[in-house]
């Protein structure tokens, strides 16, 4: 077996993998380059692989550096499956189509430029047409399924805690009469985070793929970023600024509107000062995730789904506004009134985002937050570093406004987030490949990682393929035929018990609301739903009886 490293080597982004066995090629993620224009200039390069060769795909999560060459990968042959959770199928079908109208919208751009300057004409990387194709081969599986690709490769996905629908990959392939089980982390999240689940440990692993985003830092307590997120909105819109916060439209939009409703809710003090506090999620594709997120509520964590059991819809409260339209988008600059506005994208390198901070980095009354990682060469690493002068639509910007950082709010683990998550293998993988960071940020954690648990971790720096030796430590086989733990068993009487718990709330809340003033459609609708839970059941008690 052998590991080809083509994407997230250099940088935390363009992640991708490739796995070649005796008789198959696996692919692992299949992202964009995102940051520099060096770096966005090889996403129109070569991909490294003959995509027709693939015979099939695994995709972490919906982030653009993990998904977004997908389109490129079906328009140079791909025929096979890319099997996901199914939540990211829901936002990666939003995300790649959003991206698509990008590229043929930067392409139009570049064009017209080129046209007056007698340059040569580009094509579009891919079109909405191109991402649409590309959706067909999506294969949704849930969570902490081990299923059956071909007789020769099982897959499990498990919850990374990442954005909503990200997976921890194990894989387990069989060569002859060996069998190997390999394990990608993806991009591993935040403990104690709002709406998503913490992520989930693997304990046993021959080889170990696992990215270091902030493998070199530590950050500050998610609470300790709220407080200084609040006491910015307070301190801006006091003063008649805007606070701008550029946002990846998919988990840290999300993110924050939940925290916004819950500190709303359970703070009086500021409530009446910040129920006249207008927020605005400017992005079309924000918007659509969020109403995606509320579909999959099924995965969030137990904090978020007890705010729905109540009635509560934790992604709404009364001063939000989702801004859909350009007229809408451009309206928010030319209204002096003290808000916030969240927009996307996260680095600030397309999108309305950069609108927003034209009319507001020269402005001493405004705030500029940032909530995520910022790659290098992008506009808004350039304004994190300290720039005190950007270029926007070619116009030069001298910065005013005050600049924060917040990266409490960060989705990925951050060194000791990622030295807890290693810790709980029951012995260390054979090799660790450290991908999907910087450079200083991999070799960093590769020391930690030396100096904590005594494990040699291969720092991956550039394009590169290793050949696996033949030891390997468990199968699929071992894993299904092992007796459950008490632990195990535990573990899912609790569940059965929620899920009863919570199903009996839900149905007394139908219940209730299944009254004179009901309409023909919400019976209908609420009918549909019961002949759904029915089929379920029935389908569920089959599958027990087979068990006893």
């Amino acid at each position: 077996m052998r590991i080809k490293f083509i994407g997230g080597t250099m940088s935390v982004t363009g992640s991708c993998h490739l796995i070649t066995t005796d008789k198959y090629k696996i692919l692992l993620d299949c992202g964009m380059y995102q940051g520099s224009k060096a770096l966005e200039e090889l996403n129109r390069a070569s991909l490294g692989f003959d995509a027709s060769e693939i015979d099939f795909m695994l995709l972490s999560h919906s982030h653009i550096d993990h998904s977004g060459r997908i389109p490129i990968l079906v328009k140079q042959g791909y025929k096979g499956k890319i099997y996901c959770t199914d939540a990211t199928a829901d936002l990666v079908e939003v995300m790649l189509k959003d991206s698509g109208y990008i590229q043929e919208k930067e392409a139009e751009w570049f064009n017209r430029k080129a046209e007056r300057s007698g340059s040569p004409l580009i094509e579009p990387l891919y079109t909405v047409k191109d991402a649409t194709e590309s959706i067909k081969h999506l294969e949704p599986v849930l969570y902490n399924q081990v299923f059956e690709i071909n007789p020769d490769v099982h897959v499990r996905f498990k919850d990374a805690g990442h954005i909503l629908g990200s997976s921890i990959i194990e894989l387990w392939i069989r060569e002859g009469e060996k069998i190997t089980r390999l394990v990608y982390s993806g991009d591993i999240g935040v403990k104690n985070k709002p709406l998503l689940k913490d992520p989930e440990i693997v304990t046993e692993a021959d080889y170990l793929i696992m990215e270091t985003t902030y493998g070199d830092r530590v950050h500050e307590p998610n609470e300790e970023s709220l407080e200084k997120f609040i006491d910015i909105i307070l301190k801006t819109t006091r003063r008649g600024g805007t606070v701008v916060i550029p946002s990846f439209a998919v988990g840290r939009t999300q993110e924050l509107i939940y925290e916004l409703n819950m500190y709303y809710e359970h703070h009086e003090e500021f409530k009446e000062e910040l129920d006249n506090i207008m927020v605005y999620v400017d992005s079309p594709l924000a918007t659509s995730a969020t109403e995606i997120f509320q579909r999959n509520a099924q995965v969030f964590d137990e904090e978020a789904r007890q705010c729905i059991l109540k009635g509560d819809n934790p992604l709404d409260f009364k001063n939000l506004v989702f801004t859909r339209t350009v007229e809408e988008s451009i309206q928010l600059n030319f209204d002096t009134t003290p808000k916030v506005i969240i927009s996307a994208s996260g680095m600030c390198e397309a999108g309305r985002i950069k609108h927003h901070l034209k009319h507001n980095l020269w402005n001493p009354k405004s705030s500029i937050v940032f909530v995520g990682y910022q790659a290098e060469g992008t506009l808004g690493r350039s304004i994190i570093n300290g720039d005190k002068d950007v270029s926007i639509f070619g116009e030069k910007i001298h910065i005013n406004a005050e600049i924060y950082n917040l990266e409490g709010f960060s989705g990925h683990a951050d060194k000791e987030g990622l030295l807890e998550w290693l810790s709980a293998f029951q012995k260390p993988p054979k090799r660790i490949f450290l991908v999907h960071g910087e450079e200083d940020s991999k070799k960093n954690f590769a020391a930690t990682v030396k100096q904590v648990l005594g494990y040699d971790c291969t720092v991956i720096e550039d394009v590169s393929e290793f050949n696996l030796d033949d030891d390997v430590m468990l199968s699929v086989e071992d894993v299904h035929n092992r007796i459950a733990t008490e632990e195990q068993l535990l573990k899912v009487r609790n569940k059965l018990a929620q899920i009863h718990e919570e199903m009996g709330s839900i149905f007394y809340n139908t219940h209730l609301a299944v009254d004179s003033g009901t309409t023909i459609k919400s019976v209908n609708e609420i009918n549909n739903i019961i002949l759904e839970l029915e089929k379920q059941a029935i389908q569920l008690g089959t599958a027990v009886t087979k068990l006893k």
